[in-house]
């Protein structure tokens, strides 16, 4: 078995593969003050659970891919590798892991391991050119040439930091919960904040992609365009440029980095 952990800012996505199939995963929230031992003892309660798994921290798995936009809950999963999983292989993302992907960037390094996994599994899946519009705490779009090398992005808020933040600045309005309202013209405050969200970001997905399909192809219907992130089921309906959702890509994208690099360790 193969354990990939996708640490995102707000979430930690685990997910469990038997060969190619994913056969279970946990979603967790990121907390940048846990330790490697809670962290442990956080991931033994949940795999402890699955039937194809021993009731020891370790057992059943095989190797663990890992890749980490926050530091230093990096840090501290690569504790977690050394103590508890000695004998695992383990393939942290990092400068100098082998990624099979170019990375077109005028600082390759600061480009998050995230999206660079991304590239990984939509160029293996879907082949380029390719655009992956990740609803994470931010939404990230990526291009992928035909090539297949990481071309670039764009960065945006996130739906959740959007909906905060209105809640926050705006003395009349509340945090509400992120769904699809009745109508776009909502008929009271919640529902129009919601329509707002969610056609919204919608406009925004199909504007941005337009744009960046202009730019990545000479025939821009040829770009397929592949939605990931937990808040992606969100706008998933609303989107006209949207041809995939895939919400293991990242985990996919880890599965195949360590099946790149588990012969080098």
């Amino acid at each position: 078995m193969l354990l990939t952990i996708d640490v995102g800012n707000t979430h930690t996505v685990l997910g469990l593969f038997d060969g190619e199939d994913i056969v279970e995963h946990w979603r967790i929230s990121t907390d940048a003050r846990r330790t490697a031992d809670e962290l442990a003892v956080l991931m033994q309660g949940l795999m402890g659970m699955h039937p194809l798994l021993g009731d020891e921290l370790g057992d059943g798995i095989d190797g663990i891919a890992i890749c980490a936009t926050v530091p230093s809950v990096l840090h501290e999963l690569r504790e977690v590798t050394r103590r508890y999983y000695g004998d695992v292989p383990a393939v942290l993302v990092e400068p100098g892991v082998k990624t099979g992907v170019p990375i077109l960037f005028d600082n390759p390094k600061e480009v998050g391991a995230d999206r660079i996994i991304n590239a990984v599994a939509a160029n293996e899946l879907y082949g380029g050119p390719a655009i992956v519009v990740d609803f994470g705490t931010a939404t990230t779009f990526d291009a992928i040439s035909a090539r297949g090398e990481y071309v670039g992005g764009v960065i945006a808020p996130g739906i959740e930091i959007s909906v905060e933040a209105l809640g926050m600045r705006a003395a009349q309005l509340r945090k509400i919960e992120v769904a699809r309202p009745r109508s776009v013209i909502g008929k009271n405050t919640v529902e129009a904040m919601q329509a707002g969200v969610v056609y919204g970001f919608a406009g925004q997905v199909d504007g941005v992609v337009d744009r960046m399909a202009r730019e990545l192809s000479d025939d821009p219907d040829e770009v397929t365009v592949i939605a990931t992130g937990g808040l992606a089921p969100m706008v998933l309906g609303e989107s006209s440029v949207i041809d995939e959702h895939e919400p293991w890509l990242t985990l996919i994208g880890l599965r195949l980095v360590y099946e790149r690099n588990v012969s080098r360790l």
